[in-house]
């Protein structure tokens, strides 16, 4: 994402606001460009009247003011918030009235539910629950008798419980209707998921009941100044699988802004930076989030809640204790050359309430000593601080990061390298080495575990290290992600505007809905309309409808019909500096993937936005003149962003018309038959600015009506192409 030039008329723009536990960072970025207008931080207002909405509405109107344009010019608003899972660590949630539905055996599994009571919450609280039991829906006035018992137990929220409401919602839309008489807030399972498991489903209601009051207070407070201020744009919420909903739809499902602040830092990645292949590293101060982006999808499961599994659709995200302000911990004896380092983190220099030694005046550190501490009681001693006799200043990984020499000019994180050398010069006397060793040292100690997540994650997800790339985001980027790469021998980058990165992300995510459905032996039918499902629902919130893109999922082994709806609330028409008829910026990124000259490439389709390149391989190795040829795959998009990878795929081009009846023909040619059954190729279709993914279908029938699907909406005459990959 390149500087804005000045221009006294930025054009239409997209803010994207950031609610921290400490500030509330907010960015404008030009709607045709994605350029980064201004940015602005202000304290988040959690002792407000009008509570973290008072910062949100502080942020915008500084911000607006900052780069001159009017709330007539706000095209699209989005903000993340930290408060719904701030709600679950600490424990401050409402008291949840469940109210089973069932009788027989129903009655006895909804019973059970009263253990919800006993799942305890990160900072050891219970969950508040309240139940009681519905035994016959359509007996009048029972429903109603329900929800007044649980709020004369003191509930403040309700939830209905009936198991097999997925089929048949009847009990739960009964005990729905009476809350609202109440004029209470009230969710039902079928509502937060459309997947079995009575426990899990039950689990996940209730954590989204836990912090619906206060979300939803928060969510009026916030429309109503948003409209105060004259902005028409829908106000969008941050989701935790990297998307935005509406806020009429956070309203309702809640738990969805939980672990969304990861999601947003992923979102500007995957935007604003177009990562196709890699690995996503947000650091801060005390820790680092991982993530992975997968050709061009972030990667998605189901979040664990108060140690349980729930149904929440959320961020696979790894967190390690390294930041850019975590202690180095000194071991061994006192005296030059004696000492060993034994650690770096979990603790940081805002515990120790230190400021960091790279960032004092260089003189100040002259004579500094060496020396050990507790950041607290419970702590061992050997945390290394640096003593002047008039001061103490902390020894972090960012001290060590500038030492080396790593962190870039104009970065968040770049300290005075005089200073940096300064604070390391006592450990490395320490240590018995030069002071560019033990910064390197302390990076190497630092690096350990986030590199064994970051290993972890590439063999989960079979990423292709070839086209795999670290990124690097947040206040701290640069103090993990330049080492790492050099560690690991990925490419490793920092992202424009890293210290911005979560708001940036929230101005640059597409509208976002997951739909999961189990359905034994579903049809063709049933598969199109779990797609249709999950597109109308981003219609509804407001996506455009030529941007949609929709990828689907079928598990034949877990009965399993999944469907991910991604959209652009507007038709978004960034300027491009290399557009896909440029082939040779699109044969030069395609090479440098794939480790070849761009002579060697063949072209194998293009169209108006994506160019398809590569060449023919045998695997490397010793039997790799054994094995058969393989077809190297690159397609590269209008930015120069190469946007799907594959080692053994066939390229073709089809026409709209007779596309249908040509695409069932080469999967049936190549699909593969074994002891599981058969086993068509992954297919990706290029359909004018869509990469349609059905790489995920196992079914020929399926996959046929899927892309029969996609090619129906197209003109006639158009060009598609088809990439279709052998498994394995």
């Amino acid at each position: 994402m390149s500087d804005p030039s000045p221009s006294p008329t930025p054009g239409p723009v997209r803010i994207g606001i950031d609610v921290g536990g400490t500030f509330t960072d907010a960015v404008a970025v030009s709607a045709t460009t994605y350029a980064l207008l201004g940015q602005v931080k202000v304290p988040t207002s959690h002792g407000h009247a009008d509570g973290v909405a008072h910062g949100i509405m502080t942020a915008l109107e500084s911000l607006l003011d900052d780069i001159g344009v009017s709330a007539d010019d706000v095209g699209f608003l989005a903000h993340g918030t930290t408060q719904a899972t701030n709600a679950l660590l600490e424990g401050d949630v409402a008291t949840i009235g469940v109210v089973g539905v069932g009788s027989g055996y129903d009655a006895f599994a909804t019973g059970r539910l009263r253990s919800l009571g006993k799942l305890r919450l990160d900072s050891g609280h219970p969950l508040p629950v309240r139940y009681a039991a519905l035994r016959d829906p359509e007996q009048e006035g029972a429903a109603l008798a329900s929800v007044d018992r649980v709020l004369a137990e003191g509930a403040e929220v309700v939830v209905a419980v009936e198991p097999f409401s997925v089929d048949d919602p009847r009990g739960e839309l009964a005990v729905l209707d009476a809350a609202r008489t109440r004029g209470v807030p009230v969710t039902a399972t079928h509502e937060i998921t459309r997947l079995y498991g009575l426990g899990k489903r039950a689990r996940t209601a209730a954590l989204n009941a836990g912090v619906m009051p206060r979300m939803l207070q928060t969510a009026d407070l916030v429309e109503r100044s948003i409209h105060k201020a004259g902005v028409t744009a829908p106000l969008m919420v941050m989701r935790c699988d990297g998307g935005v909903m509406s806020l009429p739809e956070m309203r309702h499902r809640p738990l969805l802004t939980v672990l969304s602040g990861p999601a947003a830092g992923v979102a500007g990645a995957l935007m604003g930076e177009r990562v196709s292949e890699g690995v996503f590293l947000e650091t801060g101060g005390t820790s680092t989030d991982i993530s992975v982006i997968r050709r061009g999808r972030v990667q998605i499961r189901h979040a664990r809640l108060g140690g349980k599994e729930t149904y929440l659709s959320a961020l696979d995200v790894r967190t390690v204790g390294v930041g850019g302000g975590s202690l180095v911990r000194v071991g061994g004896g006192e005296g030059p050359g004696r000492a060993d380092l034994v650690g770096v983190g979990p603790r940081s220099a805002h515990i120790a309430g230190l400021p960091y030694a790279c960032f004092a005046d260089p003189a100040e550190l002259e004579g500094a000593r060496l020396v050990r501490i507790s950041p607290m009681v419970s702590d061992p001693g050997d945390h290394a601080v640096l003593d002047t006799g008039k001061r103490r200043f902390a020894l972090t990984v960012t001290c060590a990061a500038n030492a080396a020499g790593l962190v870039p000019e104009g970065d968040y994180a770049r300290a005075d390298a005089r200073a940096a050398r300064a604070a390391l010069a006592p450990l490395a006397e320490a240590l018995g080495t030069g002071v560019e060793e033990a910064a390197r040292a302390v990076l190497h100690k630092a690096t350990e575990r986030v590199a064994e997540v970051v290993e972890e994650l590439v063999g989960d997800y079979g990423l292709d290290r070839q086209v795999c790339a670290l990124v690097g985001g947040g206040g701290g980027a640069a103090t993990v992600t330049p080492y790492l790469g050099r560690r690991t021998g990925l490419e490793a980058r920092i992202a424009a505007h890293s210290e911005v990165i979560s708001p940036l992300g929230v101005a640059l995510a597409l509208v976002r809905e997951s739909v999961e459905r189990i359905i034994p032996g579903a049809t063709h039918a049933d598969v199109l309309a779990v797609r249709a499902e999950a597109e109308q629902a981003v219609l509804s919130q407001g996506a455009d409808p030529a941007g949609i893109e929709v990828d689907v999922t079928v598990d034949p082994q877990r009965n399993l019909v999944a469907a991910v709806a991604t959209g652009a609330t507007e038709l978004r028409t960034k300027d491009r500096t290399a557009g896909a008829d440029d082939e040779e910026t699109a044969r030069a990124v395609a090479a440098d993937s794939l480790g070849a000259d761009p002579g060697e490439l063949t072209e194998y389709a293009s169209t108006g936005q994506y160019r398809v390149l590569g060449l023919v391989r045998r695997p490397r190795g010793p039997l790799g003149r054994l094995a058969r040829e393989r077809t190297h795959v690159r397609v590269v998009d209008a930015e120069g962003v190469v946007r799907l990878h594959s080692a053994d795929a066939r390229v073709d081009t089809l026409v709209a018309s007779e596309a249908e009846g040509r695409i069932k023909d080469l999967v049936e040619e190549r699909t593969t038959y074994g002891d599981g059954g058969a086993l068509p190729p992954a297919v990706w279709l290029l359909l004018g600015p869509k990469l349609a993914d059905l790489s995920g279908v196992l079914d020929p029938g399926h996959l046929v009506a899927l892309a029969s699907a996609e090619v129906a909406r197209r003109a006639p005459g158009e060009r598609i192409v088809a990439v279709m990959e052998k498994r394995r």
